[in-house]
């Protein structure tokens, strides 16, 4: 037993202190625009051999605007690998989250970003309960419980997981919210107690991803209740999940 706890003393410490640290080299993250400039409509591979339809490319007066829609990226990086001009790029950021589905689609031209209000000013500031729903994506549901490990350790920013609604702030929303699942996940809702939150985890639970527009209805959960943050990512990053959080509790 003394050579256990003196091996694990050696260990160091395992919590990461790097808040939102930047993924590592060769790590897909979401897409990004550089500075180079788009050969428009005349090349348009992007838009061609993105799977869910999340790049649009247009020309007005000559010059061309590219807009992606990152609520409905899964972080394939086709557009990164097809693009001749390199004018997509891998994102290494993991702060990502966003309070509007608006702001999370970016033009090449106008270079807007995604952004949260973080201004404290919440009663959820110093601690927050979150029920997490699945609505059919294992691999957000293991990223939310990495979180919890001993690397990201989001209890020490005041996040809790709870085991019902009745004992939660905050609805963390995975999947794609498939018809079957849209009575369960309002029955979850309206047991809570005011003031209620609800967060779209993941490119599925934001716009339904691959399975958009198909007989299940699995459209996102926007589409059945309130939003009031989106994390994008196919799955999201710890990072990114604890930050979304971070900055709903810091404005609600």
């Amino acid at each position: 037993m003394l050579k256990l706890f003196g091996y694990l003393l050696k260990q160091g410490v395992a919590t990461s202190g790097d808040y939102c640290a930047p993924l590592a080299e060769g790590v897909i993250g979401l897409p990004k625009f550089t500075d180079e400039v788009c050969a428009g409509t005349s090349c348009g591979a992007c838009q061609t051999e993105c799977p869910t339809q999340a790049i649009n490319v247009t020309e007005s007066d000559g010059k061309p605007d590219v807009t992606l829609d990152l609520g409905s990226c899964i972080g394939c990086a086709v557009c990164v690998r097809t693009c001749p001009t390199g004018t997509i790029a891998n994102d290494n950021r993991t702060k990502v989250a966003s309070d509007t589905r608006l702001d999370l689609i970016v033009s090449s031209t106008s270079k807007r970003t995604t952004s949260s209000n973080t201004t404290p000013q919440g009663i959820f500031e110093r601690s927050i309960a979150a029920r997490v729903v699945s609505t059919g994506c294992s691999a957000c549901d293991l990223e939310i419980g990495a979180c919890n490990n001993a690397i990201f350790d989001m209890e020490r920013f005041g996040i809790h997981i709870v085991a019902s609604p009745r004992f939660a702030d905050v609805l963390l929303v995975t999947g794609p919210v498939p018809k079957a699942m849209h009575s369960a996940l309002k029955s979850c809702y309206e047991a809570m107690a005011e003031p209620r939150i609800v967060i779209a985890v993941g490119t599925c639970a934001i716009s339904g991803g691959v399975h958009k527009n198909g007989y299940t209805e699995a459209n996102g959960v926007d589409k059945i209740l309130p939003v009031d943050a989106y994390i994008p990512g196919c799955p999201p990053h710890p990072w990114s999940i604890i930050d979304g959080i971070r900055n709903v509790m810091k404005r609600k």
